[in-house]
């Protein structure tokens, strides 16, 4: 297939990390100054985005399916276990790279994008944060080399109000069982492994919330896959818990600990979320400017109009504000400053940004932006999903707050 002759790309991310090891983020000159392998990275990541996955994105939005050789593909091309250890099978990189590879997938499909996204900075990210060694040397080679992994926090009673959890796991012998229902989960259909939030202790509040590692053999039920707006190829399904017994081994970071572990890597995966957005505002801005600069009309090409040529101007202003914003986020992450109220800007500003040009871009295109043929419209589709999913916008509004009033108080 197609993707096999990208295998090298592994080498890529490797070499990626072992010079951002060499090359401290204080060196360098501007926050989307990127090392060499990074470069390289991009380059690779984006080669693949439009030779792999740009010819399937529009049957695999139409079908509201995920192709299978697109996972595989991702797997193959090293993108899925992107900091993790060589060790454990993965590429041993940066979370900027991360972004990066998060980010070209966005220009050509932000479905393929969430997906690795979620896979990265949430699945790997706990598991390599607060796994044990033996937990770490069993699952993270599998994510790395070939399972898809899935973050089950949401449920109906518990969206912004995250930790309202009516997932229970009771102690049975050496075994957890689990009951309940999870909804909104991205990438549960082709999922094999779930990081799945229960409360074990209702009486001690958020303090009971305990983080599982389960397998869909387990008994995991699919209730209801969702009918989305946007980004269709990703899964979204409901998820369903009938006594699913779970081994007390595969309780990560110990009982009681589950708040402090979605909150922290939440705050990480609004990163990706901001990357998501901001090549999604790319990728749309990059197919419809090119058309407003070949259609004439008056006798002259249409992008050249002052009032059209202004608001692409715009545009490009408010992506590359969106682009600084996200990179600065990644930057102190890695660099182990505070960045809560830095990913939440991002994500916020990204998502409003993402919005924007996607809706303008078919508008600078006209009739044909509004077809389904030129992708164009699926950006702003794509968009929506934004200002919703790791925390909505009006959270994000919240936490940039609570910061500004400790900051001014």
């Amino acid at each position: 297939m197609a993707s096999k002759c990208y295998r090298s790309s592994p080498v890529a991310l490797g070499l990626a990390a072992r010079s951002f090891s060499q090359t401290h983020v204080s060196q360098l000159n501007s926050l989307d100054t990127f090392t060499e392998e990074e470069q390289m990275l991009r380059e690779s990541v984006a080669r693949f985005a439009q030779e792999v996955i740009a010819p399937k994105v529009r049957e695999m939005d139409e079908n509201e399916h995920m192709d299978p050789t697109i996972i595989q593909a991702l797997f193959e091309q090293g993108l899925m276990g992107i900091e993790t250890s060589a060790d454990h099978g993965g590429a041993e990189s940066s979370f900027t790279s991360a972004i990066i590879a998060i980010e070209e997938l966005a220009k050509v499909d932000p479905s393929v994008s969430v997906m690795c996204d979620v896979h990265n900075t949430l699945v790997n990210t706990v598991l390599r944060t607060y796994g044990t060694k033996e937990q770490q040397d069993k699952w993270l080679p599998l994510l790395a080399e070939s399972k898809l992994g899935s973050f089950c926090l949401s449920e109906a009673a518990s969206g912004s109000d995250a930790f309202a959890l009516q997932t229970r796991a009771k102690k049975d012998g050496d075994d957890w069982v689990l009951n309940g229902t999870k909804m909104w989960i991205t990438n549960s259909y082709e999922a094999d492994i779930f990081l799945i939030f229960a409360n074990v202790d209702p009486s001690k509040g958020y303090k009971g919330i305990t983080c599982f590692i389960a397998t869909k053999d387990m008994g995991i039920q699919i209730a209801k896959k969702e009918q989305k707006l946007g980004i269709r190829a990703s899964s979204t399904c409901t998820l369903n818990f009938d006594d699913l017994r779970i081994p007390a081994e595969n309780i990560i970071g110990g009982e009681g600990k589950g708040y402090k572990i979605a909150i922290e890597i939440l705050n990480e995966g609004r990163i990706g979320i901001a990357a998501q957005m901001l090549g999604l505002a790319q990728g749309a801005f990059e197919k419809a400017v090119p058309y407003t600069l070949q259609r004439t009309q008056f006798g002259q090409p249409v992008g050249t109009f002052q009032g059209l040529a202004f608001q692409q101007a715009r545009a490009a202003v408010e992506i590359e504000a969106a682009r600084l914003l996200t990179y600065n986020a990644a930057r102190r992450k890695e660099e182990g400053m505070p960045f809560t109220k830095e990913a939440a800007m991002a994500k916020l500003y990204a998502s409003e940004v993402a919005q924007r040009v996607s809706g303008a871009a078919i508008e600078w295109a006209g009739g044909v932006g509004f077809t389904r043929e030129t992708g164009i419209e699926k950006y702003w589709r794509d968009s929506k999903i934004g200002a919703i999913y790791e925390g909505t916008s009006n959270i994000q509004l919240q936490t940039i707050a609570k910061y500004l009033q400790k900051q001014y108080s």
